[in-house]
Order: C-alpha cells, then sequence, then structure tokens
C-alpha cells in the first residue's frame, strides 16, 4: 500500500502524482502553506524590510500562481480534517467554514501582514495563536530560534499548535506543499507521522537535513 510506503518520509514530486494515489479519507490531517501567488519566490522578500535588510531566498517560479483546483479538491477528499494556511487566497475552492486559524506574528513596524489565516474544515470556533516571526526577531530569541531556509517558512511553535489542539497523537499528517519542512519537524515533537511533499529538490533536501539535525538530539 502506498501510504505506508510514504510514512515518515520527504518525497520530490508534484504533489497531485501523489494525491491521486491516496485513498479517499486516509490522512488524518492536512497541515500546508500552498504557494499565495504573490511572487515570494522571485526575491520579493528581501525588498520589503523596514527595520533591517531582509534575507534574500533566490529567485524562483513557484509561487508565481496559486495551485489549481485539482490540487484542493484532492487535499479534501484524502483527508479527514484540513488547515491549509493562506485559505484566504484560495477562497474560491473551498466551503465555508466557522473556524478560521489566525496567526498573531506580533510584527510591530513593518510592511509585512499583522497576521496570517488558515482556512479549516473544523465545526468549531475561530482560534488564534501569537508568536513573533518579525525577520530576525523571534518569539524564542534563545537556543530554539529557528534559522530561516525558506521565503514562506512558518514557525514549528505555530505548526505544534495547530497538531496539539487538533489531533490526536498517532496521526497521519500530509503536506502536499512541504517547503522547508516545517511539517515533518512539528509530527516529530509531537508524535505524529509526517509525509511531505515538495516539487523542488533543494527544499526536500533541507527538510530532510533538518530531521536528521532534531534526531540527533534524541
Amino acid at each position: 500500500m502506498i501510504l505506508e510506503k510514504l510514512k515518515n518520509s520527504v518525497i520530490c514530486d508534484d504533489s497531485l502524482h501523489i494525491l491521486k494515489q491516496l485513498s479517499d479519507k486516509s490522512i488524518d490531517l492536512v497541515l500546508t502553506d500552498p504557494p499565495y501567488g504573490i511572487g515570494e519566490a522571485k526575491g520579493k522578500n528581501k525588498s520589503r524590510g523596514l527595520l533591517a535588510k531582509s534575507k534574500d531566498y533566490g529567485n524562483l517560479d513557484w509561487d508565481d500562481k496559486i495551485p489549481n483546483k485539482e490540487y484542493f479538491d484532492e487535499i479534501l477528499r484524502v483527508s479527514k480534517n484540513s488547515i491549509i494556511w493562506g485559505g484566504n487566497y484560495f477562497i474560491e475552492y473551498l466551503n465555508n467554514s466557522p473556524c478560521w486559524l489566525v496567526w498573531d506574528k506580533d510584527n510591530g513596524k513593518t510592511d509585512f501582514a499583522d497576521c496570517e489565516l488558515a482556512w479549516t474544515n473544523f465545526n468549531t470556533a475561530v482560534r488564534k495563536y501569537k508568536f513573533k516571526w518579525q525577520g530576525m526577531l523571534q518569539e524564542n530569541m534563545g537556543r530554539n530560534k529557528e534559522v530561516r531556509y525558506h521565503p514562506t517558512q512558518k514557525p514549528v511553535s505555530l505548526f505544534t499548535w495547530c497538531l496539539n489542539n487538533y489531533v490526536k497523537q498517532g496521526s497521519i499528517i500530509l503536506d502536499p506543499f512541504g517547503g522547508g519542512g516545517t511539517t515533518a519537524m512539528s509530527c516529530l515533537e509531537t508524535n505524529n507521522t509526517y509525509i511531505v511533499i515538495d516539487q523542488c529538490q533543494s527544499y526536500v533536501d533541507i527538510s530532510n537535513e533538518r530531521i536528521k539535525n532534531f534526531k540527533s538530539l534524541w
């Protein structure tokens, strides 16, 4: 069964290819952050720092447009539940929901967004999580400060909060747009099984290196 082969792995592929091979409702939770189609991968980030020089993540094309409807149809088909960050960019592909998640980035005076939104299909209330993520300034400035590998990278703490609040331990978590591997890291911290997919080999390599380093601390 393909699901068994995918467990606790980071795969370099077009996620649609993998999604189509999965059975209906075989995934406990999709936790993902798809491209918003706003050009963050084109070096946009490096021109937006008002307080300090922003990091240059290169010039790529994966954020030139949002994924098409077929990706979201497959995500909703294979998953029992979903948390999709940037859901406000994909609303035409999703259903009405009472439960949006709000990440308050505590950004201060910058031109970056104060908050980011996640669409979910949970029938519960809106919830907010506050975690500073302002360039070089982070909520945890000590030993837990994270290296930023990806222009739209989410903090492990945010995804860990999602998993602690919305799944039971031992769940199967899928991220079809894996980026720098935050979902895998959060699964390791919460004792859940991860399946992470990204079409860019360099991000797959970064994710695997982060996983390796994390496991070396066990």
